[in-house]
């Protein structure tokens, strides 16, 4: 892992860009003299690490006493995309403006996506964990997709945040039936493009003993910000 800047923020966080292979992220830490517990944080569908929701979302949870890490997804934010990438986007954008059904394409588009993305969040992982301000445990927040598949297969998330707002293919819809951490699931309840009824389903399906869902009125982009507050008291509860 390489550090490539490093700003102190007014609010005294320090907020470093670096990279780890082809891998670009930002980690958030806070002023501390002792190891602290991180959380991964993702954007549905692979929007970039620096959309201004995610960078507030992080830092907020950085000043609750937490390292924050966010990573650019393959095709994603600044990194090349493939031209399959392209013209699933292509064909996203045209189905979107003709209200055709976009299920198919959001499956071709975000389950290759999922199976890229995992392995580089667990590389990620690797390098933070070797930090020596960073101690665990860990947590996830965001991307409800990569968040299943990863919540399976990494054995050191110790709990996780969800965000129904994404499109979540098929096999993780299945794999979340063996999610067993503690789990918060956030729905806006008039998500204009994800059914409400899928994301019930969905959090019926997770398999973990202790899962939570809040759900609020409004479209997609309106989640409220004292979410973000109840989300860092979640983690409050299994990191620290």
């Amino acid at each position: 892992m390489r550090f490539t800047s490093e700003h102190r923020l007014d609010d005294g966080i320090l907020e470093r860009e670096f990279t780890l292979g082809e891998i670009p992220g930002t980690l958030w830490t806070p002023e501390s003299a002792a190891p602290v517990p991180l959380i991964l944080m993702a954007h549905n569908n692979g929007l970039p690490k620096g959309e201004p929701r995610l960078v507030a979302r992080a830092r907020h949870s950085a000043s609750y006493g937490y390292a924050v890490a966010s990573i650019d997804a393959p095709g994603c934010g600044d990194r090349p995309r493939s031209a399959a990438d392209e013209q699933a986007r292509a064909d996203l954008r045209r189905a979107m403006r003709a209200g055709e059904p976009v299920d198919e394409i959001f499956e071709s588009f975000i389950g290759p996506l999922v199976e890229k993305t995992v392995p580089e969040w667990r590389t990620t992982l690797d390098a933070l964990l070797a930090l020596p301000e960073i101690g665990g445990p860990v947590g996830y927040s965001g991307w409800t997709a990569v968040g299943i598949r990863l919540a399976v297969a990494e054995p050191r998330i110790a709990a996780a945040g969800f965000f129904a707002g994404g499109y979540v293919p098929h096999a993780q819809r299945e794999e979340a039936r063996r999610v067993t951490v503690p789990l918060l699931l956030l729905l806006q309840w008039d998500d204009e493009g994800n059914p409400r009824q899928r994301a019930l389903d969905l959090f019926d399906a997770f398999g973990t003993k202790e899962k939570t869902l809040h759900a609020n009125m409004g479209g997609h982009t309106g989640t409220p910000w004292f979410e973000v507050d109840d989300g860092n008291r979640f983690f409050g509860r299994h990191l620290k």
